[in-house]
């Protein structure tokens, strides 16, 4: 039991990423910040509007990006405290391990692997869309039993229904694509991402300025047709409508849906280790890019859902589609470009994410450190944990659909920033003379406001994606006790101890 709950000290953390097995710092607070947007804007401004306007909520998406980005701002600031504390790879799983202990760690670490495949997953799946809704243009198509997954979840039943595809093949080809480009470096990865993000923040202005001339007030009439609620617990709406198949609506199940749109902010801190001044740049990083972000995604919001009535919005590519509806083909052109190009740096950031965090619990032992610890001699890159992100994130997108993909995502990213916040509140009490070379303000409110927004999100989403997390759990509960705790770097530091007290009683 005491395994189970011994602390990593911040010594041995910042200890472990000297010399040889440390990665390259070489980001500026410049590239920390267009990491974060790279990750942010993408497949919710450019997908998942669509699916939360049309099934959840209504022209009241706007209020649902709002919610969600204040259930963002308070997990954003923790983590930029703990990001600025112990600034090496691993996220919300190392500051679960220096606080909460190695069972905790575990849990959070293992959510993560789920957070960021399944992500990527889901962004491949919407860059596959956008990609073909572009060839579209010059009359070119992807073959219908190449086009998407096999079968998708019914809007009107919650069923799942057969699509007459056998798999995804554009999401599967991206995604070796980026696994090629991570596998050469973290320089090159951010200067690639750096020009796509670019790209992309002009392709949003031009949706919101050119849109904004083609808004139609009466399609913002019902405001909210669903409600402002659409509070749940465990399925089961509490306040508000239900939808069909007994799922909450409203703009809080809607916040609850587009909640993937923001997971891109807490990536920079998985990238710590890599930051040039990690106690200054990662805090910036994290906090300017969820800003410029929510604030770009309300605007998308209010024009879309101006242009075209909710119930008539594309989910595949709801926003070239919409200028199509209102007669601007030519728009699509430059519409679709800067979808794919927003949408490919989105599966850089989450798929550059994933294997820091093997790399994190590999050190710790409780994953295969050969394996999952290996850095390239030339990249400096976890490049054997990067290429099995690769193939998992090609299955996964290639034959799961869009909108049982996104909802996974959203209760394991919730679900970590519980921890993050619950973490800091722990630290503050435990250890109050830690440096902290950021500090989240009004802490205890800031922290408990976190725990309280993202758990009322979590209970707004349906039923079935806790089961889908209770059964991940115990699958990883299973790997923890048949090999991480049998391996962990504490548990042989602990049986050292007692030997050599032993050694010492005995004489």
């Amino acid at each position: 039991m005491s395994q189970l709950f011994s602390k990593k000290p911040l010594s041995i953390l910042l200890e472990e990423v000297k010399g040889e097995n440390r990665l390259k710092r070489v980001l500026g607070p410049t590239a920390l910040t267009a990491l974060g947007i790279g990750a942010i804007i993408g497949t919710g401004i450019f997908v998942l509007t669509g699916v939360a306007a049309h099934d959840k909520v209504g022209p009241a998406v706007s209020l649902s990006y709002a919610v969600a980005g204040i259930a963002c701002v308070f997990a954003a600031l923790c983590y930029a405290e703990f990001a600025s504390m112990v600034p090496i790879a691993g996220s919300a799983y190392t500051y679960a391990y220096a606080t909460l202990g190695e069972l905790f760690a575990w849990i959070i670490g293992w959510d993560l692997i789920l957070e960021y495949a399944v992500a990527s997953a889901t962004v491949a799946h919407g860059w596959s869309h956008y990609f073909q809704d572009f060839i579209s243009i010059f009359n070119l198509h992807v073959p219908k039993f190449l086009s998407t997954s096999p079968f998708d979840l019914s809007s009107s039943t919650g069923l799942l229904i057969s699509t007459g595809s056998v798999l995804d093949l554009p999401a599967i080809v991206i995604a070796f694509l980026i696994t090629l480009i991570l596998v050469k470096g973290i320089k090159e990865s951010a200067t690639f991402n750096a020009v796509i993000v670019t790209i992309k923040i002009l392709v949003v202005l031009f949706v919101i300025v050119l849109g904004a001339m083609y808004i139609n007030t009466a399609n913002w009439h019902p405001f909210a047709p669903f409600g402002l609620t659409g509070i749940s617990f465990f399925g089961h709406t509490v306040f508000g409508q239900t939808g069909p198949g007994g799922v909450p609506v409203g703009v809080i199940a809607g916040a609850a849906i587009i909640f993937f749109a923001y997971i891109g902010f807490d990536a920079v801190s998985t990238q710590a280790e890599e930051a040039k001044n990690p106690q200054r740049d990662v805090p910036i990083g994290i906090i300017t890019s969820l800003i410029i972000c929510t604030l770009l995604y309300i605007g998308v919001s209010i024009v879309l859902t101006g242009m075209v009535p909710y119930n008539k919005i594309n989910i595949d590519a709801p926003v070239s589609d919409a200028f199509k509806q209102v007669g601007l083909q030519w728009a699509q052109f430059i519409i679709s470009l800067g979808a794919i190009a927003g949408i490919t740096s989105v599966l850089l950031v989450m798929m550059l994410s994933q294997p820091r965090i093997f790399l994190a619990m590999a050190r710790d032992g409780l994953l295969p450190k050969g394996f999952f610890g290996a850095i390239h001699d030339k990249f400096r890159t976890p490049w054997k944990a990067t290429i099995l992100t690769g193939i998992f994130v090609a299955t996964l997108a290639g034959f799961l659909p869009l909108r049982l993909l996104a909802e996974l995502v959203n209760i394991g990213t919730l679900f970590a920033f519980v921890v993050v916040c619950s973490a800091v509140l722990i630290m503050r009490k435990l250890h109050p003379e830690a440096h902290r070379p950021f500090r989240a303000p009004l802490v205890p409110l800031v922290p408990i406001l976190g725990i309280l927004t993202c758990l009322m999100l979590m209970f707004s989403l349906p039923e079935e994606n806790w089961y889908r997390l209770f059964g991940w759990l115990l699958l990883g509960f299973i790997i923890y006790f048949s090999y991480g705790r049998k391996h962990s770097i504490m548990h042989q530091l602990q049986n050292s101890d007692k030997k050599t007290e032993n050694v010492v009683l005995d004489k």
